[in-house]
């Protein structure tokens, strides 16, 4: 087993304290919106950043994309990225409430995306006695192999992640994103080492 593998109680631990967290963030954005929120079993796996960019750049034309670095407390670093279909970037205004013109749509995207990740990852923190701060989050030109050229730029630029998949759905809007966390290997041995800590003292 490499170092960076989560065996499979670190893999539980791990999905556990996501899952309470995304639970909060979709009842923090339900809330929010007057409305439900669904959420999808969230998945983890090892990944490539060369495949990720890949596989991200293959839908190109038909994403938007919004990232924000995080960095905590003992080595817990990481990206968060917002991943929007353009045919439900189109429809923010509406299902937040904005007068038109009142904000642009990119405006609107880095609002949405602000909201569920400093959500989910204050409560992902909070689970694990640590305290995160944010970059301000962006969002991604569209252009050709924009994303691979932006996850390359990264500070810490790796070539293995920790990839974390949660998909929200606003069923009352048909309205859907994908929350991507990119945990880069400098930081696993950390995140092992505070789930292992978790396991100890239970």
């Amino acid at each position: 087993m490499s170092a960076f593998n989560l065996s499979e109680d670190q893999q539980d631990c791990l999905q556990e304290l996501i899952n309470v967290a995304m639970g909060q963030a979709s009842d923090q954005l339900a809330r929010y919106l007057d409305t439900f929120v669904h959420l999808r079993v969230p998945s983890i796996e090892q990944v490539s950043t060369t495949s990720l960019s890949n596989s991200l750049n293959q839908e190109q034309e038909s994403v938007a994309v919004v990232s924000q670095g995080f960095l905590g407390y003992e080595g817990i670093r990481g990206e968060a990225l917002l991943v929007y279909q353009h045919k439900d970037s189109d429809c923010i205004g509406n299902i937040l409430g904005y007068e038109p013109d009142e904000l642009s749509i990119e405006e609107q995207l880095i609002d949405l995306s602000s909201i569920l990740t400093t959500t989910f990852l204050n409560v992902f923190a909070k689970q694990i006695d640590n305290q995160m701060s944010y970059n301000a989050p962006r969002l991604l030109s569209s252009g050709q192999d924009a994303l691979a050229v932006y996850l390359q730029q990264l500070s810490f630029n790796c070539d293995m992640a920790l990839k974390v998949k949660i998909t929200y759905q606003v069923t009352d809007f048909s309205f859907n994103c994908d929350m991507i966390l990119l945990i880069p290997e400098s930081a696993i041995i950390h995140i092992k080492a505070v789930i292992d800590r978790i396991l100890e003292d239970y």
